[in-house]
């Protein structure tokens, strides 16, 4: 049990604390039995608080209980606002009941539940007053006990108080919940005193605290006063003067004379003491002073007095600072050397500090005035009224507006707007009004003042109460309005109730109450609203049934049926249909089939269910379909209906298809449709193919084809294949056909690609192609290259081709007589040549594998048409014409620079990155392209440049700075020239802001100013980024990003921490790698003294420059990559150079060097012979340098021979013959074909020589 404060002994509004230890005399004749509470009569009982008084031995007497339905009249007011969303269900079948119990006896509340319907035990709790929860304070003085019957299904819950003090009385409370299910009752526990003495009122009384920290601390506790007549007995104990004792103590022994004599409220009783001068043991003054406090009742007089050492000395008195002078009230008197102040008739505003001065010494006391009691001059007097009536208790007291409390079964009872209580006052007269008064309203109400208490029981009881029209039982049909009236003879609430369920208002629900009729109306009624109904009146225990028949006509759904009321089901499947049926009562259901009754067997059965009925047919067959049937039947009507089953099937398999015409890659078929289609009509079919020698057939379509033809592609040239049908309708997919007699796809290749003259002179034309796009499986073994002229021989279409030829150069499309490859052959559509075989030269007699070929022996000054084909086993191909004549005549081309559009802008990299560009031109014959950066010529050791005869590359593997700046190329043919100009622009990142400076330090702030970087990095400054750091962890913190200003203030600095600040400059490419810090650190300074920190010296982490892993002699393979590795440390970190021969490796291309953390690395890309050597590693910072060096050694594949002199034999297609590999050839962009085909070539003369 918790330890109450100190604020009065006889104060119970907390729950009772651990008692003392007594002796079995202490409690009187009572003390030291058991008090058991049994249960209460009713239900309405539960929220009954009124006191019982237990036999002459001490035990209360069970009473039987009643069984009663919860109602808003009856259940407690708390209870029922706190478990309003809670289903109400009685669970105890023995609740506790209230009970008395004498200072020091023992008392046990019992309470039981039965558990015949709750699957595990219930839980219960105890309170004390309103929210106390007991479980957490049971121990010495409290126990909770529980037990279970296993043959009664009992639960039994014991709460049991062992030697009750006065102030364990009060109200309490059990709770039980299970689930949903919850039951409360309340009783109270009274102890009785037998000594009602009340203790005389010292000054410590008057400092114990009303409350622990409250603003009225220190004062004195009036509401302890008023409650005197309720102290219990005190122990007598020797007058002990407690302010001599805490003026002469050590200030360290306050508290422990506080808590040995009872004070609660030292801080109070210190601030006085503080106020008053300990009086000094020789004063030369007074040689008697003031008592240090005086205690009056009020209207009472008090005698202050001191005795003078010198009677001649002046004496003035004071009250709180003001002098007194002699009055009426206050009189003066001299007796000696002893003067007197009497303060007559004292009143509250004299309770004040006072003290006397003689000369210049001073004498003070504290003076308090203490209220008389307040008695009760008319008691109250016993009630009795009824529910809902107007209660008023009156008594008087013998001052006006006296401060009075009032109790209900010794709870207070406050005034407050919103409580059910109201309390009067005029003058003398308090009265305690409660407007409707309820059933448990009933219960002992007391008033007490200061000085006297009286009490008196209200009964409040229910009016008889009279059935004036009872319900009818009524018959009402499915979907009408259900009305239900009843009359009674009072006007109070009720509840209904169908089959003993609580039925509450609802959407559908309408209940109306009006005077003393209730109703009860469903407007549309359904089948579940068939039941007993029973209207019960709150707070009366009698009900008024009746009974509501619901019936309906029966009615079959069929709105989930087809059209016609068809239902389709393939063969073989089950078919179960469930027609849903409607009707009260149930109706009786009939299936029939012509003639013939479906009974509830067999494969075709019929199943009746109380809301549908099933038509069942087991493995569905063709036979099935006809239609049925179904009748139903009650007393209110019949309803009947006839259902068309059919049964379908997959269609038939159709016939062979027949494979019409093959191509390369493709072939035609055609089939005939199935003769039967399975009840269902085709959707379409899916085709399959497969090998002839293969058992695995392939779908060609993934959607259904709607024709009976289909084209199958992609089947490979000289394999034989098969193809088969299926036939496909809604219910499924037929077995396929049988199929098609097998076939063989073959074609030629397609024609040659990219047609183009290469070279033209004044007796040849050079043509170049490329391979035809699809070869075939017949391979392809050579070309055949064919020209005529063009003014020997009329071509239709070749002045309509020139003319088109015109067109096109005048849209931008310029033909180039020679050395351009332009193939319009896709533009101009269909070849426009049509000459006769025998009018076509053959250029070469003999097959060509070469994709190039040059015709010689041409007039000068000619035009020829050239066309070209491929040849296979199956034939030539297609021929590919060149679109338009050719000249045979060397032509002047004009340099023409094709500069790309995105180079006409300025060109941006970042540093590091690769700059290469490729700029096409146009000129013939042999163009001049030269290169210039801002005016001089470039240094060929920093940027790579490489010329073709229709294009110009410019390189930069490692773009930097420095290659910054417009760069002018010229491409010169004879005389003629084109320019064009490129500017080229290297950006990095910002090198940081210039000194950062702290301006000003205020508050929380600091402003910060700095330069804009020298170097921009060649590139716009775009922001700056500023972070701080604390001197302690030196740990940096980002505060503002993107900052244009060179000026910003860093606001919400911690105070008492020291900081610095750095910047870092940001451009298109980043923040620049380093920042610029502050000097100096910025103290954000707080009150107080200021802690200097120890300065310590930077750890020197310098080092000279060390390799740890030196370079090591290696060999490598001419024409595959080489690298050397090696590892080096230092600080600062040491700048790598890389040489070879002692010379400086720079921008060269075929070098690639790379450096991560300290590991070093030299790629050489395809070495040869001339890059074997001594290569060197230097490493160098500001402490000194270091170096190592290796020697590479080039080994050189020649032909299949390492090192001249030592032979290489390779068996196979892969032996070497003239110095030709297939290696080498594939290199050299030779089609593997072609090398095949050579292969053998060789092989075949190796085997004619032998």
């Amino acid at each position: 049990m918790p330890e109450p404060t100190k604020k009065d002994e006889t104060e119970n509004e907390s729950a009772p604390p651990p008692p003392e230890k007594t002796t079995p005399q202490e409690g009187g004749n009572e003390k030291g039995k058991d008090v058991v509470i049994r249960e209460m009569t009713s239900s309405s009982d539960e929220d009954d608080t009124s006191v019982s008084t237990p036999p002459a031995d001490g035990m209360s007497k069970p009473a039987e209980r009643k069984d009663s339905v919860w109602s808003l009249g009856e259940g407690a007011p708390e209870e029922s606002e706190k478990r309003d969303d809670t289903q109400r269900s009685t669970l105890f079948i023995e609740k506790p009941q209230s009970g008395t119990v004498s200072v020091g006896g023992n008392i046990t509340f019992i309470a039981k539940v039965e558990a015949k319907d709750l699957l595990r035990k219930p839980n219960v709790k105890w309170f004390k007053g309103k929210w106390m929860d007991l479980a957490s304070k049971a121990g010495k003085h409290l126990q909770l006990k529980e037990s279970f019957e296993r043959h009664t299904k009992i639960h039994t819950f014991e709460m049991q108080i062992i030697k009750a003090k006065e102030n364990y009385a009060g109200n309490y409370r059990c709770e039980v919940s299970y689930k949903d299910k919850f039951d409360s009752c309340s009783f109270d526990l009274e102890v009785t005193e037998s000594s009602q003495a009340a203790p005389s009122i010292d000054i410590r009384s008057a400092f114990k605290r009303s409350g622990e920290g409250q603003d009225d601390a220190g004062e004195l506790d009036f509401s302890g006063l008023l409650k005197r007549r309720e102290i219990k007995p005190q122990e007598e104990e020797p007058e002990v003067d407690v302010w001599e004792l805490l003026k002469n103590a050590n200030p360290s022994e306050y508290e422990k004379i506080a808590f040995q004599y009872g004070i609660t409220d030292l801080r109070g009783m210190l601030k006085r003491l503080k106020r008053m001068r300990r009086e000094v043991k020789k004063s030369a003054a007074f040689a008697k002073g003031l008592d240090p406090a005086y205690q009056v009742d009020k209207g009472g007089k008090v005698r202050f007095m001191v005795e003078l050492a010198d009677p001649t000395v002046e004496l003035k008195w004071y009250k709180n600072g003001q002098e007194i002078r002699p009055s009426a009230k206050y009189i003066f008197e001299h007796k000696g050397n002893q003067r007197i102040l009497f303060i007559n008739n004292c009143t509250m505003t004299d309770d004040a500090r006072y003290y006397v001065t003689a000369g210049d010494e001073k004498c003070s006391t504290e003076l308090f005035v203490r209220d008389p009691p307040i008695l009760v001059t008319k008691g109250l007097e016993d009630t009795s009224t009824y529910v809902g009536e107007r209660v008023e208790l009156s008594c008087e007291v013998s001052e006006d507006d006296a401060n009075v409390k009032w109790f209900r079964n010794g709870v207070e009872l406050s005034n407050d707007p919103k409580s059910r209580y109201r309390i009067k006052v005029e003058g003398k007269k308090h009265t305690l009004i409660i407007e409707e008064a309820a059933k448990n309203d009933t219960a002992t109400y007391s008033v007490m003042t200061t000085g006297g208490q009286s009490e008196a029981k209200l009964s409040v009881d229910l009016r008889p109460l009279k059935i004036s029209l009872a319900l009818e039982d009524q018959t009402v049909r499915l979907g009408q309005e259900i009305h239900l009236k009843c009359e009674i003879s009072e006007n109070v609430e009720g509840k209904w109730y169908k089959n003993g369920q609580l039925i509450e208002a609802s959407d559908r629900v309408k209940l109306y109450h009006k005077g003393r009729i209730h109703r009860f109306i469903i407007p549309v009624s359904a089948v579940d609203d068939e039941g007993e109904y029973m209207f019960v009146p709150d707070a009366y225990n009698i009900n008024i049934p009746c009974k509501v028949h619901i019936v309906d006509p029966p009615k079959l759904h069929l709105d989930g049926l087809g059209e016609n009321n068809t239902v389709t089901v393939v063969a073989g499947n089950k078919l179960r249909l469930e027609i849903p049926i409607s009707g009260e009562p149930p109706p009786k259901v009939f299936w029939s089939r012509g003639d013939k009754m479906v009974t509830d067997s067999g494969r075709i059965r019929a199943e009746t269910y109380p809301d549908s009925s099933c038509l069942v047919i087991d493995a569905a067959e063709r036979d099935d379909s006809g239609p049925f049937r179904i009748t139903l039947k009650n007393e209110a009507g019949e309803d009947t209906a006839l259902i068309n089953i059919k049964v379908v099937d997959v269609p038939d398999p159709p016939q062979a298809p027949n494979v019409t015409e093959v191509g390369e890659d493709w072939c035609i078929m055609t089939w005939e449709p199935p003769a039967n289609d399975g009840g269902s009509p085709i959707l379409g079919y899916f085709i399959e193919r497969k090998k002839k020698q293969s058992s695995r057939w392939m779908r060609l379509n993934f959607e259904l084809c709607k024709e009976t033809t289909f084209e199958p592609k992609k089947m490979i040239e000289g394999v034989a294949y098969e193809v088969r049908v299926f036939a496909v309708n809604a219910i499924g997919m037929s077995k396929p056909s049988m199929p098609s007699k097998s076939f063989v796809p073959l074609a030629v290749t397609s024609p040659p690609t990219l047609l183009a003259v290469d070279t033209v002179t004044d007796t040849t034309v050079t043509m170049k192609w490329r391979p035809p796009d699809q070869i075939g499986a017949a391979g392809l073994d050579g070309y055949v290259v064919e020209y005529c002229f063009e003014g020997s021989i009329r071509c239709s279409g070749c002045q309509a081709e020139t003319n088109q030829a015109e067109n096109l150069k005048q849209q931008g499309f310029v033909q180039a007589p020679f050395g351009i490859s332009t193939d319009l052959s896709e533009e101009l559509g269909e070849p426009p040549f049509n000459l006769e075989a025998d009018e076509w030269i053959v250029a070469n007699p003999e097959l060509t594998d070469k994709t190039k070929f040059t015709i010689s022996g041409l007039p000068t000054g000619s035009k020829i048409l050239v066309r070209v084909k491929a040849v296979n086993a199956a034939g030539e191909s297609e021929p590919k014409y060149y679109p338009q004549p050719i000249l045979v005549k060397e032509v002047i081309e004009p340099p023409k620079i094709r500069l790309p559009r995105h180079l006409k802008q300025t060109y941006t990299r970042r540093v590091g990155e690769t700059v290469n560009l490729v700029i096409p031109f146009q000129g013939k014959p042999r163009a001049k392209v030269s290169w210039e950066k801002n005016g001089s010529p470039i240094d060929k050791n920093e940027i790579n440049i490489r010329n073709t005869e229709n294009d110009t590359i410019i390189f930069i593997r490692k773009a930097e700075r420095g290659h910054s700046g417009e760069y002018n190329m010229k491409v010169e043919v004879e005389n003629l020239v084109d320019k064009a100009t490129i500017d080229i622009q290297i950006v990095d990142r910002p090198g940081p802001p210039e000194v950062v400076t702290i301006e000003d330090v205020w508050g929380e702030n600091v402003n910060l100013s700095w330069k804009p970087p020298k170097d921009d990095g060649n590139a716009a400054i775009t922001g700056y980024t500023i972070q701080k750091a604390d001197k302690k962890s030196m740990e940096w913190f980002t505060v503002i990003e993107h900052y244009h200003r060179t000026s910003a203030t860093i606001n919400e600095l911690v105070i008492g921490n020291e900081y610095y600040f750095r910047i870092f400059a940001e451009n298109m490419c980043g923040l620049s790698e380093d920042a610029t810090m502050t000097k100096e650190s910025a103290l954000i300074a707080k009150d107080g003294k200021v802690y200097k920190y120890p300065v310590y010296d930077d750890f020197d982490f310098s080092e000279r420059p060390l390799f740890t892993q030196p370079l090591v002699n290696t060999f490598a393979v001419a024409g595959y990559n080489a690298t050397l590795n090696c590892s080096v440390r230092g600080n600062p970190k040491p700048k790598i150079t890389w040489m070879k021969n002692k010379v400086l490796i720079m921008n060269d291309p075929r070098y690639r060097m790379f450096s991560n953390q300290g590991v070093c690395t030299l790629e050489i890309r395809k070495p040869s012979p001339y890059d074997g050597g001594t290569y060197s590693c230097r490493a160098v910072n500001e402490l000194g340098e270091a170096e190592v060096e290796c020697k590479l050694e080039v080994r050189v594949i020649y032909h299949g021979v390492i090192n001249p002199g030592e032979p290489l034999s390779l068996a196979g297609d892969n032996q070497l013959h003239s110095g030709l590999s297939f290696f080498r050839l594939l290199m050299d962009g030779v089609p593997p074909h072609i090398i095949d085909s050579y292969m053998r070539e060789v092989q075949g003369d190796k085997t004619e020589g032998k």
